[in-house]
């Protein structure tokens, strides 16, 4: 599937899950569920019914930047958080803080510049050997993949699971940013952005929210 921009793809994949998505759990599920966005910076969900809340997306964007596990700020403005901190106020899913953990970052900007055509620049996030880290929070996002394909800085997310509702769409806003730091960066144009998620899924009670 290939869709303009965010919002093309929320909508779509939102109708899809009501109509198509298998129970599971307290959601309704889509397997093994993969799409192109090919305008990646189209990245705010204006569906009138989502009411998408941009300012948010930037500050938790603002938070990855910062690279601080701690989610006590952040929680003021999501209390979702206060759900998943440690008893020293930490989570897992800070992205900025994983993907700069060890200098990955930094390593496949090196990559990238060194040769263009790697397929070694690979961030990753959720770890099965640190599964015991997990008691509070566990990450949703396996990976991310940078490719440059025909001289465009092109990138692969995958989820192990993504919550259309607020998952997808804060998940995408923050992980676009990130695609065009990357090619800001290496000074390249900025490509498609591929989304994988192997469970995507709405909660009950975000269901039906278009009628």
């Amino acid at each position: 599937m290939k869709f303009k921009n965010a919002q093309k793809a929320f909508e779509y994949l939102y109708d899809k899950i009501n109509i198509e998505g298998c129970n599971f759990g307290n959601t309704k599920a889509l397997f093994n569920v993969g799409f192109f966005i090919t305008n990646p910076l189209e990245n705010s969900i204006k569906t009138d019914f989502r009411r998408f809340n941009l300012k948010y997306a930037k500050r938790e964007w603002e938070w990855y930047l910062s690279s601080n596990p701690n989610a006590e700020e952040i929680s003021k403005y999501a209390p979702i958080w206060k759900n998943h901190m440690d008893e020293n106020g930490e989570v897992r899913s800070n992205y900025g803080w994983q993907w700069n953990r060890g200098m990955q970052l930094d390593k496949i900007l090196d990559k990238l510049r060194i040769n263009k055509n790697s397929r070694q620049a690979v961030l990753s996030i959720y770890d099965g050997k640190e599964i015991s880290t997990y008691d509070y929070d566990t990450p949703c996002t396996n990976s991310i993949h940078f490719q440059i394909v025909n001289d465009e800085l092109c990138m692969t997310v995958n989820m192990r699971s993504n919550d259309l509702w607020f998952g997808f769409c804060n998940d995408q806003f923050c992980f676009s940013k990130l695609q065009e730091h990357v090619a800001n960066t290496l000074n390249i144009k900025l490509g498609w952005y591929f989304h994988f998620a192997s469970n995507l899924h709405l909660y009950n009670k975000f269901l039906n929210k278009n009628n």
